[in-house]
């Protein structure tokens, strides 16, 4: 038992943090709800809870660069390790060229180009020219998805933003760490040739090391029988973060391996698999909801200088319309991309919280000119993601890329039954599904599969074989365990095509 505490007793300071986290953590998921209205991204209004928390407004301190950078590389992670978990390999598998090279070549162009302005335009040396570039050559996969979400895009295009926002990471942690050594004056072994080798060998180190861990993961979680779904969860989200340490130990990309291994993992076919992105889906809002406010405790707008607010919009207009323009072009015409998708790609590459968290990377190491980087970056982060982040569904629906009839594929939740060899599916029917108005006769399951319960508002009933699907409806369906996978890829087909998909040569597979 705790003692009473009487009104002159001192609230102990763990205490007093647990209050204003949890009322900060409050206020930030109301902010995300009006940024959702507004078609905002939320780390915009997470960034201004936190400098409203600082000296504009409660007046809390807080300007430690290297607690900055750790915290923002552990947040990092775990929303790294949530886009991964949510990610379809069968949706970005035909991306996976393009993404591949705007994560590594169109990066290169993005910094070259941004060292030109920087150094040209702005006036800043070489060197730090070059770690401007670095430190802004990134897309940020929770900004740009936070936009989309609920905009239906070319699959392509999705998967591409997708693919790119959690590999890009890697190789650019990597650059702005080398270029922060070597402004330090430790410069690589081998000189820049030494710098690219060491890049690509950590970068495919960690994309290895992430598959292998993954595919561990996946084969010790499918033999074990946990009690409980939420340990499921915790588990997945935990081989991810273990990918990092491991990647981080063993000398190669702790990025890299944290996102490949967290999409092996969630394309495992896990039992939960709902359960598990909804966990991690929370795990990397706190995450967002931490970084941001940190980092918006972290600038301090009375520092800065209307100098500062020019060179940051102008770094903006560059990199939004020359730099990443130029980039997908380089990346996307050898692919025979149209150019209306070119132009979606190069407007939809938001920059959010990640490179701001590269700016604490040189602030951390004390370096001359990286308190002028991180203003300049924070000014162009926060002005062009209030204008790019509005405008992205407009701009979908002016290039003709919205099609506004698109079906969404059924949710399928799979739990299994421990004492016999099946499983027992929850399907829930979305409004816009082409599922509404098929019979269950219709759906031609396999012969051992049934649905056994149809959940429809505050009614439940037994379904017969003339029974109509409704939108919003939910199914409990009971198959073998070897039918599984049939009755999944079933459902799919007829969500995307109607009763009739395969009579049109729909064909839907998943894989182990």
């Amino acid at each position: 038992m705790t003692r009473p505490r009487w009104h002159n007793d001192p609230v102990p300071i763990f205490d007093l943090d647990l209050l204003i986290g949890a009322a900060v953590a409050l206020l930030a998921a109301f902010a995300a709800r009006i940024s959702s209205r507004l078609g905002l991204p939320a780390l915009l209004l997470f960034l201004l809870v936190g400098m409203m928390l600082g000296p504009l407004g409660f007046g809390i301190q807080f300007n430690d660069a290297a607690l900055a950078h750790g915290l923002g590389f552990a947040a990092l992670v775990l929303i790294l390790a949530e886009g991964g978990l949510s990610t379809k390999w069968t949706s970005i598998r035909p991306a996976l060229p393009v993404a591949g090279l705007l994560a590594t070549v169109g990066i290169g162009v993005s910094i070259g180009l941004m060292a030109l302005f920087g150094h040209l335009v702005i006036g800043l040396p070489w060197n730090v020219a070059i770690l401007l570039g670095a430190v802004t050559a990134p897309t940020d996969s929770a900004a740009v998805f936070s936009v989309l979400r609920g905009v239906p895009v070319p699959s392509r295009v999705r998967s591409a933003l997708e693919a790119e926002s959690g590999l890009n990471d890697a190789p650019t942690v990597l650059v702005v760490i080398a270029m922060t050594e070597m402004i330090a004056g430790h410069p690589p072994h081998g000189g820049i040739p030494g710098l690219i080798g060491s890049i690509v060998f950590e970068w495919a180190g960690g994309i290895l090391l992430g598959v292998a861990v993954g595919l561990v993961a996946v084969r010790v979680t499918r033999r074990a029988s946990l009690p409980s779904s939420g340990l499921y969860a915790l588990a997945a989200l935990s081989w991810g973060v273990l990918a990092y340490g491991l990647g981080v130990w063993l000398g190669v990309s702790g990025f890299a391996a944290v996102y490949v291994a967290s999409v092996v993992v969630g394309n495992g076919d896990l039992p939960y698999r709902h359960a598990t992105e909804s966990f991690s889906e929370g795990v990397g809002w706190m995450a967002q909801i931490g970084l941001f406010v940190m980092l918006g405790l972290l600038a301090n707008l009375e520092r800065l200088s209307w100098a500062e607010v020019v060179q940051g919009t102008v770094a903006g207009l560059f990199l939004t319309f020359v730099a990443r323009s130029v980039s997908v072009a380089v990346c996307a015409t050898p692919f025979r991309i149209p150019w209306r998708h070119q132009a979606f790609l190069s407007w939809a590459g938001l920059r959010g919280a990640v490179p701001i968290i590269l700016a604490t990377i040189p602030m951390a190491a004390r370096i001359d000119e990286a308190q002028h980087v991180f203003d300049i970056v924070l000014v162009f982060v926060v002005v062009f993601t209030s204008l790019q982040g509005p405008t992205l569904p407009w701009v979908g629906r002016k290039l003709g890329l919205v099609d506004p009839d698109a079906a969404r594929d059924v949710d399928i939740e799979v739990a299994p039954l421990d004492q016999i060899d099946a499983v027992l599916l929850q399907v829930h029917v979305p409004d816009d599904s082409l599922l509404v108005g098929v019979t269950v006769r219709e759906l031609r399951l396999p012969h051992n599969a049934f649905i056994s319960l149809i959940i429809r508002g505050e009614q439940s009933f037994v379904p017969r074989a003339s029974t109509s699907l409704s939108q919003g409806d939910e199914l409990l369906l009971v198959t073998p365990e070897k039918d599984r996978r049939q009755v999944q890829e079933r459902l799919t087909e007829i969500g995307r095509g109607g009763r009739l998909a395969r009579w049109h040569g729909l064909r839907v597979t998943t894989e182990e």
